[in-house]
């Protein structure tokens, strides 16, 4: 009889140990599963509201723009100070105030300078050509 009781403790010692284990990878499996998300939900996300943002703050008068209502029209003036702006449509030219957040697109193909005209590569990094 006392060589049965050593050999239960050796097996709850084991069972201790294997629990300690279970309970590191369950951590490591918990990591991983927010790791997937930040880089398959979140940052996209935030990098395409700082594109956007960026795209509303480059804008310029006598640029070309679609609202997100699907208003296509000239921007003729930028009013800073209310975060508005103010698009004329139609052969018509009517005139519309509206805030900078319903920006969709910008439609005007602008010129990036030489500088930051790179050449892409490929996934293989063969060149790509570009298309002018």
């Amino acid at each position: 009889m006392n060589n049965f009781i050593p050999a239960m403790d050796q097996a709850a010692q084991a069972n201790g140990a294997l629990g300690g284990n279970q309970f590191i990878l369950m951590i490591v499996i918990y990591a991983a599963i927010f790791g997937a998300l930040y880089f398959f939900l979140i940052r996209p996300n935030s990098k395409k509201k700082k594109e956007e943002a960026e795209l509303r703050n480059n804008l310029e008068i006598g640029d070309e723009i679609t609202t997100i209502g699907g208003i296509m029209g000239r921007v003729v003036a930028i009013k800073e100070d209310e975060d508005a702006i103010i698009i004329e449509t139609g052969s018509d030219r009517n005139k519309m105030k509206m805030k900078k957040w319903c920006i969709s697109s910008v439609d005007t193909q602008k010129e990036a300078p030489a500088a930051q005209q790179t050449e892409k590569k490929g996934f293989f990094r063969k060149s790509k050509k570009t298309e002018e």
